[in-house]
């Protein structure tokens, strides 16, 4: 299974290319078709469909799919809303081979057990109207099923334009998913989705040098401790805490890190805290900052420096984080919370291996002159103006590196809206980077992992739980890589 996402544009350019490369567009429009009769003879019990077709090219592969489901003999309507001769195209070809009576989308709703939104695509620009809206505000989602995306659905936002799409039980889309497909704002409407193969060849699609992806341990090597490892070897990860009151950010990132498998874990701590970070520490270890210079000292000696949740501001603060980040031969930094609001706005140049995981708030303090409407974009544009990884909390986290490369990650819960729980994967990534994982890897690494603590937890998590949850979560891990000969 391919992990990459493709936009519409280069969904469009695939279906040229293909054409250009001997593999007609009417052909794929066939295949397509058949992929969807296919998908619900394989789900459902035979049953009256109805398909609801529109005027282009997403019409094409709903006429298909209808022909295919009759021949197979299931009980089978078509409602356009256009005359079949108002079509162009491959659409016109395929609505053709069509021998069935064609009834006129009104004001009715067809009688049917099924659905079959073929009315628009994932290119649509515009809000749903008339008719079309009318379906999508009453038709069932279980009795849906939506070719390519569900009508109304943006396909490059997962945005239903005007607050109105179709819900669908299943969608059927080809070639690649599309960012609706893994947005939560889109899984939500799309139900289960099935990327089928239409035939187009694997060279069309490597042309488009697909950069975006969806988060999966396929795109990253968990850093599993070899048979003969030491503490030593697995890297030392450092949090900075924050004065006397501010302290339980802090230990929640250096347990994090040590629960991810860093070989130590030190809380920094103000000399005013040190009384109460101890009495709250066993295995983590504890070190007195006094100065700027314990700092920068830290940073030299960490595998990975954690500063910022619960940190501090104002103007001490920001000269204990300049001096961490101007420190020579210094480490990588996970830079949340506290030192995100220091550093704004961001008008200096990063480390490349250093992490931003800022949530939209913060993100728009450090970027002020970029737009979120397409966060895709914002966020490679951020990345590559920051020369460090961006990560972006939310409901579907994104990952970008300078490079142009941006992760969709599309696990996780409602339940990780606590507080909390962002100290947590602060701390996640700083120990996969402390155990020598890519600053990229590490955030890709680290946000699907909470992502699946919170799913195991569920309603009433604190992010307590989250740490001591990730040992089962690792364990799956390893029997589904095939390391869990070597973890124990």
């Amino acid at each position: 299974m391919s992990h990459e996402i493709i936009s519409v544009a280069q969904m469009r350019a695939i279906d040229a290319a293909a054409s250009a490369a001997g593999v007609p567009t009417l052909t794929l429009m066939e295949n397509a078709g058949r992929a969807v009769a296919e998908a619900i003879m394989a789900r459902y019990a035979l049953q009256p469909v109805a398909l609801l077709c529109g005027p282009g090219n997403n019409a094409g592969d709903g006429w298909v799919a209808a022909r295919l489901l009759h021949e197979a003999g299931w009980p089978v309507e078509v409602h356009s809303l256009v005359p079949r001769e108002a079509l162009h195209g491959d659409a016109a070809l395929a609505a053709a081979r069509w021998l069935g009576e064609v009834h006129l989308l009104s004001g009715e709703t067809p009688d049917a057990a099924l659905y079959v939104d073929a009315l628009f695509g994932a290119g649509l620009a515009r809000p749903l109207d008339g008719v079309a809206k009318r379906l999508a505000l009453s038709l069932p989602r279980t009795r849906v099923i939506a070719i390519d995306t569900p009508s109304g659905l943006e396909g490059d936002t997962g945005r239903a334009l005007g607050d109105i799409a179709f819900q669908a039980a299943l969608t059927i889309t080809f070639v690649r998913k599309k960012p609706a497909h893994v947005f939560a704002s889109g899984r939500a409407l799309c139900g289960e989705v099935v990327v089928a193969d239409i035939g187009v060849p694997d060279r069309v699609v490597s042309a488009q040098n697909i950069s975006l992806f969806e988060n999966s341990p396929a795109l990253w090597r968990f850093p599993w401790p070899r048979v003969d490892a030491h503490k030593h070897a697995r890297g030392h990860v450092i949090a900075a805490s924050g004065a006397h009151g501010r302290t339980g950010a802090a230990r929640l990132s250096a347990r994090a890190a040590l629960r991810i498998g860093a070989g130590l874990s030190t809380v920094l701590s103000p000399s005013d805290a040190m009384a109460e970070n101890a009495a709250q520490l066993t295995a983590i270890m504890l070190r007195e900052a006094k100065t700027a210079d314990d700092y920068a000292r830290s940073a030299g000696e960490a595998q990975c420096l954690v500063i910022g949740p619960a940190f501090g501001l104002g103007a001490l603060y920001k000269t204990y984080l300049d001096a961490a980040l101007a420190a020579p031969q210094r480490c990588p930094c996970v830079l949340d919370a506290d030192a995100l609001t220091l550093l704004a706005p961001l008008e200096r140049k990063l480390d490349p291996r250093d992490v931003l995981t800022p949530h939209l708030g913060e993100f728009k303090r450090l970027f002020p002159d970029l737009p979120i409407v397409d966060r895709i974009a914002a966020v490679r544009t951020a990345a590559a103006r920051a020369s460090a990884i961006v990560l972006l909390k939310g409901p579907d986290t994104l990952i970008a590196h300078p490079d142009g490369r941006v992760v969709i990650n599309s696990t996780g819960s409602p339940h990780l809206a606590t507080a909390g729980s962002g100290d947590v994967l602060a701390g996640l990534i700083a120990g996969l980077i402390g155990q020598g994982m890519g600053a990229f890897a590490a955030a890709a690494a680290g946000a699907w992992l909470h992502g699946k603590c919170g799913e195991a937890l569920g309603p009433g998590l604190i992010a307590e739980d989250l740490p001591e949850i990730l040992p089962s979560i690792l364990k799956a891990l390893a029997k589904d890589s095939g390391a869990g000969d070597r973890v124990g």
